[in-house]
């Protein structure tokens, strides 16, 4: 084994080192795909719990852009992202200085994502795509 491992690792010259860097980046994306089966998993769990209590109760075959709007809306109220409103001193200052009372909402990245997971569960469920509400031109 060579005693300048770092530096064939860093400059990619060793073979044994590039068949460590895949060995690596193999067993990352394994973990990265279970975390995402679960998160979309947990994702369409929570809206078909969503629907089911809804009155009356709405069968995910029902299900249009609609109720995903009103999931996503039902959402937004547990988020993180403080959005200022207009009326707020803090309006408009990407670091304010000071606490408001400016709600908390869902940052847009994490709204993106959750469509994403939401409109390959609705498929991988036995959802038609020309009938997938997460598609929708509306979402």
């Amino acid at each position: 084994m060579s005693t300048n491992k770092g530096k064939d690792v860093a400059e990619g010259s060793s073979s044994a080192s590039a068949t460590d860097h895949r060995q690596q980046k193999q067993a990352s994306q394994p973990a990265q795909l279970r975390r995402y089966e679960s998160q979309k998993r947990r994702d369409w769990n929570t809206f078909g719990q969503y629907l089911r209590n809804q009155r009356p109760p709405v069968a995910l075959s029902q299900s249009n852009s609609n109720h995903v709007l009103d999931f996503l809306r039902y959402l937004d109220q547990f988020g993180k992202t403080k959005v200022h409103l207009q009326g707020c001193v803090f309006f408009g200052q990407p670091e304010p200085p000071g606490p408001c009372t400016c709600p908390l909402r869902q940052a847009w990245g994490s709204l993106d994502a959750l469509i994403g997971r939401l409109r390959a569960a609705y498929e991988e469920n036995g959802g038609l795509p020309e009938t997938n509400p997460f598609a929708s031109g509306a979402i």
